[in-house]
C-alpha cells in the first residue's frame, strides 16, 4: 500500500497541470477541489504515518499546504487557488535549498549520497549548482504565477504541465555535462563512456 499511495501521489502530481484543465473544463472548481483533495488524501496520510516524530512538521509541511489550497478552491469555489499550487511548489523547494546553504547544501547531500567520501573540489561546485537551483526554482515558480493571474489556463497548463519538465531536465542534463567535463569523474553506463571519449579523463585512460 505503501508504494501504491507513493506511486498514485506522484502521478497525481505530474499530472496535476492536465488534471486541473480537464477538470475545470467539465467541473466546478468546488467539484474539482474536492475530488483532487480526496485522491491526494490517503497518500498524504500515509507519508506521514511514516515519518519520525521529530520530522512530522517538516514532512507534513507542504502536504498540508496543498490540501489548504484545494479546500480553499473548493470551499470559495476558485479556480485560483488550485492554479496557485506550482508556485507553492517551487517556493517549498526554494526554501528548502537556499536555507541549505547555511550548512550543508543541497547538491552535495545528494552527492554523498552516491559518492560519501566526495573529493574536496566537488563541494564548492555543489554550493555553486545548489544556487543555481535556488534562481531556477524562483523563476519556475514566478512565471508559473503570472501564468495563472494574466493567461489563458491553456497557457498554464503546458507551461506546468510540458515545459517546466522540459526546463527541469534541460538542466539537470547541461549541469550533468558541465560537471563530466569539470571533474572527469566517469562511471560504466553508456552515458559515461561518451562523455569519456567527448572529454577525455585528465589521466589519459578511458573508463
Amino acid at each position: 500500500m505503501r508504494v501504491f499511495f507513493a506511486v498514485l501521489n506522484g502521478l497525481l502530481v505530474a499530472a496535476y497541470p492536465v488534471a486541473v484543465y480537464v477538470g475545470l473544463t467539465r467541473f466546478s472548481a468546488r467539484g474539482l477541489g474536492l475530488l483532487l483533495a480526496l485522491l491526494l488524501l490517503p497518500g498524504f496520510v500515509s507519508k506521514l504515518r511514516r515519518a519520525r516524530r521529530e520530522d512530522l512538521l517538516t514532512v507534513a509541511r507542504l502536504p498540508l499546504s496543498i490540501l489548504v489550497l484545494l479546500a480553499l478552491a473548493a470551499l470559495l469555489n476558485d479556480a485560483r487557488f488550485m492554479l496557485a499550487l506550482p508556485v507553492l511548489i517551487n517556493l517549498a523547494l526554494l526554501v528548502q535549498f537556499a536555507s541549505s546553504l547555511a550548512g550543508t547544501p543541497m547538491v552535495e547531500r545528494f552527492a554523498r549520497m552516491q559518492q560519501p567520501e566526495l573529493p574536496s573540489a566537488h563541494v564548492p561546485y555543489c554550493r555553486g549548482v545548489t544556487k543555481v537551483w535556488c534562481g531556477f526554482f524562483a523563476c519556475n515558480g514566478l512565471l508559473s504565477g503570472l501564468l495563472a493571474v494574466f493567461a489563458p489556463l491553456s497557457w498554464w497548463t503546458l507551461y506546468n504541465g510540458l515545459v517546466a519538465y522540459l526546463l527541469i531536465g534541460l538542466l539537470a542534463t547541461v549541469e550533468y555535462v558541465i560537471r563530466k567535463f569539470r571533474f572527469r569523474d566517469y562511471g560504466k553506463g553508456l552515458h559515461d563512456r561518451v562523455l569519456a571519449r567527448l572529454f577525455p579523463p585528465h589521466t589519459g585512460a578511458l573508463p
